[in-house]
């Protein structure tokens, strides 16, 4: 059912996306082509590139909760544009920062372009960004366009706040779980957390209904990252198409580690090594598994799971948006991906 009613943004999203980069982006020779690129649009080369590089999931997500909310999503379209172009800027920067040399099976920009050429590349997203939602506001009330550049801009400093601290975690030996969900909340759920508030705004107008929206979104946010944290390390690699334990072999410290680190002396000596032998990767999933950090952690997913669905309630979503959203939500956890 969610698939069948959310198809119909799609069209109209990416064409609408395809507009803005087309009509704001001057295109000197081999600029546009980064920004196509990092879209999933075209090959290195220019050439049309058409398997999948991207979910759409925060544009679907506003998009739906603009007709949860009995709005009209078409009114909706160029917010959504504006957040998609968003999420690929800060992907184009996460990959520099953190010297990551593929994303979705290719390439990263940087890899290709060099990293000075993919800052402004990252840049050049950004900009169109504010591009796409400029263009809303000729379908919004002006004090509603407003309050949508205050969320947009509120939601920038806190996507680069979580990423600050996610850097800095990297030197730190120890984190508390509550240090790294401040992370999460602004690295992965501010997204969501403004896709869910901006949805319903342009559909009421109503503050007090979009700040229970947004409450959603906040903490469908959370759990999402969170649940790619179990799977970082028990993920079933035929599914997730990494190796087993890749969070554990690159010493990422996800929720899980971090919950080993603070019950393990044993694991925190391990963690002391510049890199873990094959032996040593299977001795801390050892560990973590003794301790119960995935139990532990599957009950933090499952209470911000369970505020979501509180305040989505609260919200009051009706019609079939309503079952759409709940299906959305249904599937980023029952995913393997």
């Amino acid at each position: 059912m969610f698939a069948t009613f959310v198809q119909r943004y799609w069209d109209t999203l990416n064409s609408t996306l395809q507009s803005i980069v087309e009509t704001e982006l001057t295109d000197e020779p081999g600029f546009g082509l980064m920004v196509r690129y990092a879209m999933g649009w075209e090959t290195e080369t220019g050439e049309p590139y058409h398997l999948p590089t991207g979910k759409r999931l925060r544009p679907t997500l506003l998009l739906l909760t603009t007709e949860a909310a009995g709005g009209d999503w078409h009114d909706a379209i160029y917010a959504a544009a504006a957040v998609e172009l968003l999420h690929n800027f800060s992907l184009i920067h996460d990959d520099i920062q953190d010297d990551s040399p593929l994303r979705h099976n290719r390439p990263t920009v940087w890899q290709v372009w060099g990293i000075a050429n993919a800052i402004n590349a990252g840049d050049a997203m950004f900009a169109l960004a504010y591009a796409a939602l400029a263009k809303s506001s000729a379908h919004i009330a002006p004090n509603i366009a407003l309050d949508l550049w205050h969320i947009f801009n509120r939601t920038n400093l806190e996507l680069t706040r979580g990423q600050h601290l996610d850097m800095r975690f990297e030197t730190q030996e120890t984190v508390s779980p509550e240090r790294y969900i401040s992370m999460l909340k602004g690295k992965t759920a501010s997204l969501l957390s403004a896709c869910t508030e901006m949805g319903a705004l342009i559909a009421t107008g109503d503050r007090e209904r979009a700040n229970k929206f947004a409450e959603f979104g906040l903490n469908i946010g959370i759990a999402f990252q969170i649940r790619d944290d179990i799977l970082g390390i028990w993920g079933d690699p035929s599914v997730t198409g990494k190796s087993a334990a890749t969070d554990i072999e690159t010493k990422k410290k996800s929720l899980p580690v971090l919950y080993g680190l603070a019950h393990s002396e044993h694991l925190t000596e391990l963690y002391r090594k510049p890199e873990f032998t094959q032996a040593e990767t299977n001795e801390v999933i050892e560990i973590l598994d003794d301790i119960q950090a995935q139990a532990f952690t599957r009950e933090q997913e499952e209470g911000y799971h369970a505020r979501a669905m509180a305040a989505l309630e609260e919200a009051e979503p009706t019609g079939e948006a309503a079952e759409a959203l709940h299906a959305f939500v249904d599937m980023l956890f029952q995913r393997n991906f």
